[in-house]
């Protein structure tokens, strides 16, 4: 999946070798925990203007390639309790059709490069190009380092989840809007 504006280029590929190489050290590392925790390979590379554009356009890129990559039926839920040295992060994700993004990230100690806007504005990215309710809660937690690490991860597991396919259509109403 590429996505092309005046203030990106990126792409994602997921189930392809290649590595993670956005020109963002702090974001290639965060990508490279999400994808293991997914149990997916994924190939990334980008080009920016400005770092909050590059977090944005990779999350609605990753979004709009997982959504392409859907079973027809498939688990529509995952969460993940994630533990990091002192971070403590509760990640819930809903493919359902409504984006929809609560980021509560709260720590003491800030690192360089780990910022909660770009989080913000990666989660909301990803959440209206996969159509998904995603819920990242600290529970507890210290370094910023940390707890951004523990809450990527624990997206990885919880997308990991939500993607995976289902014996049935995961809705009462008998359809998802994806």
């Amino acid at each position: 999946m590429n996505r092309k504006t005046r203030e990106t280029d990126v792409t994602v590929e997921l189930d392809a070798a290649g590595g993670i190489l956005t020109g963002d050290k702090v974001l290639d590392h965060l990508l490279t925990a999400l994808f293991f925790y997914m149990g997916r390979e994924a190939k990334v590379r980008a080009s920016y203007d400005l770092r909050h554009h590059l977090w944005e356009d990779v999350g609605i890129t990753l979004g709009e390639e997982l959504r392409s990559k859907l079973p027809e039926r498939f688990a529509r839920f995952g969460s993940a309790i994630m533990p990091m040295d002192d971070a403590f992060v509760l990640v819930a994700v809903d493919i359902s059709g409504r984006p929809y993004a609560s980021v509560e990230l709260s720590f003491e100690e800030g690192e360089e490069g780990f910022e909660k806007a770009l989080v913000r504005e990666f989660l909301w990215g990803l959440a209206r190009s996969l159509k998904a309710t995603i819920h990242v809660k600290t529970l507890s937690g210290v370094n910023a380092h940390h707890v951004i690490e523990a809450a990527f991860k624990g997206l990885g597991a919880a997308l990991g989840k939500a993607i995976g396919e289902s014996g049935k259509l995961e809705s009462t109403k008998g359809l998802l809007e994806v």
